[in-house]
């Protein structure tokens, strides 16, 4: 109960730390980076519910979902979990390409890279972050008092909040506007997707509830997205793209 309560008070003094010296980063500060600016997003805090709390059954379900993280680290699917949480340095780019049919890399593919960039920071930055500041929620491996999958990436993890999982919110948006782009891989991209979130409960780093309400909230970035000129324009070049590379015949079926 010690370690856990000072796991608490070191949470909560790095993140008033990284609040204090955060600087509003979005589209009018980073153009390059996003799409929106932070008020444009529907309110992660207003959307949600509040996270599970513990002796609750929805925390029982968590509990259980982090035993079953847990046995699956040694597996295969350990070990694409443990990839799944590079997102930057064409991470989540390697992680779809697969699914979607065609290497997706600057180089490769750069209008629909460049779409992904903004998309990933969209979701992963915008949708998340009021619920994620207000709730402080611990993550797993800190509850526990124990190593998740990823143990180099442990202290920058726990300055922020566990709920929602920023990670899933990327993921899953990630593959909402991929399947818009090739409709016809949409069930290997949309599993990929979902796979992705339950990526960050067997790395210990997130709960179930919070990957759940990771895609919620990647849902209604999405849908906000659609309304945005820079998006709409910046979609029609991945979509002219991906069509000459379909003629080409450089797309797997």
């Amino acid at each position: 109960m010690k370690r856990r309560t000072l796991a608490v008070l070191s949470l909560m003094l790095f993140s008033a730390m990284a609040v204090a010296q955060e600087k509003v980063r979005d589209v009018g500060t980073d153009p390059d980076l996003y799409f929106l600016h932070q008020g444009d997003v529907a309110s992660s805090l207003k959307l949600l519910p509040p996270p599970p709390q513990p002796g609750s059954a929805q925390f029982c379900y968590d509990e259980a979902q982090y035993r079953w993280g847990k046995m699956q680290r040694i597996t295969p699917r350990g070990r694409q979990a443990f990839e799944d949480a590079k997102i930057y340095d064409g991470g989540i780019e390697r992680a779809f390409s697969e699914a979607f049919g065609i290497e997706i890399s600057r180089a490769a593919t750069p209008e629909i890279d460049k779409l992904i960039t903004k998309v990933v920071n969209d979701a992963g930055d915008l949708s998340t972050g009021e619920a994620k500041q207000h709730y402080m929620r611990m993550r797993p491996y800190l509850f526990y008092g124990e190593h998740s999958l990823t143990p180099d990436d442990e202290k920058n993890l726990s300055t922020n909040g566990s709920y929602p999982s920023g990670h899933t919110a990327i993921g899953w948006a990630t593959a909402l506007v991929l399947t818009e782009i090739n409709p016809s891989r949409q069930d290997q991209i949309l599993k990929r997707g979902f796979e992705y979130g339950q990526s960050r409960v067997i790395c210990g780093v997130h709960y179930q509830s919070d990957v759940d309400a990771g895609r919620v909230v990647a849902a209604g970035v999405v849908a906000r997205l659609h309304a945005d000129d820079g998006f709409i324009q910046q979609m029609a070049k991945a979509k002219k793209e991906f069509a000459h590379l379909s003629k080409q015949g450089k797309v797997r079926k």
